[in-house]
């Protein structure tokens, strides 16, 4: 199966994992290999990577790019697990991770995940195409549980009346496809909401987060990660909104604070220490090159810490 994903932030990325030629790296969105193959391009003969994905498409993928590298492992599974991956194969921690947060081309591209508003397609939205489909949500859930979702997820000011509209719908007939609810959802808004692009961008965004548990995933795979890394290890995460954005910015945030008592302490009792430090004050963000020849990289950062 052809995966087709394009990286943002490419060559920033990479380097900023400054990669070792005998070191050890998890890609833990490993999605169709192309950063998985640039940390490969500078690690040496005794380097290994372990490239980890919840997709079956991306794992297919990256099995068959990399079949008879001896130093590559290809595991299903999601990133919030690394640690256990890590410790199944003796492995006490590693020199760098990078994870690649939020929905791939592939997936937006491949009409039958069901995963954009752009292609009519069943509305299903599984990155691991297993469990719980956006249609289930959407045909299941009361009216304020929907809207709790919209809200949260996609910061979607017209949540309630969206989500009652889905209620409505619903008793008519079951929502099944992603024509259907982006239909719904736009007759829905008020006509001044639909001038600044389609008016079911957010409600996806919110579903898609909500059926693969993106944030309590991404919160489990950070520490995960984190705890994985050596001293002097690297973890780089590149995020794609604002909901993504905070919570690697305050975890990291968390990491590299130091002593926590009051001002007024004479001398400090938390004996708390920083853990890591942060490689970029601020984080990287596309060239103006790069928004012109990807315009989906227009909101992805790049933040990376160094383990203490």
């Amino acid at each position: 199966m052809d995966f087709t994903h394009i990286p943002v932030l490419f060559e920033e990325t990479i380097d900023s994992l400054d990669v070792r030629p005998d070191g050890v790296y998890v890609d833990c969105t490993a999605g169709g290999g192309n950063h998985s193959a640039a940390i490969l391009a500078r690690l040496g003969e005794r380097g290994r990577l372990i490239c980890l994905d919840r997709d079956p498409d991306a794992i297919r993928a990256v099995t068959g790019r990399f079949a008879g590298d001896s130093r590559v492992s290809v595991i299903h599974t999601r990133f919030g697990a690394v640690g256990e991956v890590l410790a199944e194969r003796g492995i006490d921690s590693v020199d760098g991770v990078l994870m690649d947060i939020g929905v791939s081309s592939h997936q937006l591209d491949t009409a039958e995940r069901g995963f954009s508003f752009h292609q009519d397609a069943p509305l299903d939205m599984r990155m691991s195409q297993d469990g719980v489909t956006a249609a289930d949500l959407c045909n299941t859930l009361t009216w304020q549980q929907l809207a709790e979702i919209f809200s949260r997820y996609g910061e979607e000011k017209f949540s309630v009346r969206i989500a009652k509209a889905v209620c409505s719908s619903r008793d008519v007939k079951p929502i099944t496809t992603t024509f259907e609810l982006a239909d719904i959802i736009s007759g829905a808004v008020p006509a001044a909401a639909k001038r600044n692009g389609h008016p079911a961008r957010k409600v996806f965004q919110a579903l898609r987060i909500a059926v693969n548990d993106e944030l309590g995933e991404l919160e489990r795979g950070l520490q995960a990660a984190f705890d994985c890394l050596s001293s002097g290890g690297r973890l780089s995460v590149i995020t794609f909104h604002s909901l993504e954005d905070r919570i690697v910015k305050q975890t990291m945030a968390r990491w590299c604070e130091g002593c926590t008592c009051p001002p007024e302490f004479p001398v400090c009792v938390c004996g708390n220490k920083p853990k890591a430090r942060l490689l970029f004050k601020k984080p990287v963000v596309p060239s103006e090159e790069e928004l012109e020849r990807n315009p989906r990289s227009r909101s992805s950062k790049l933040r990376t810490c160094v383990k203490l």
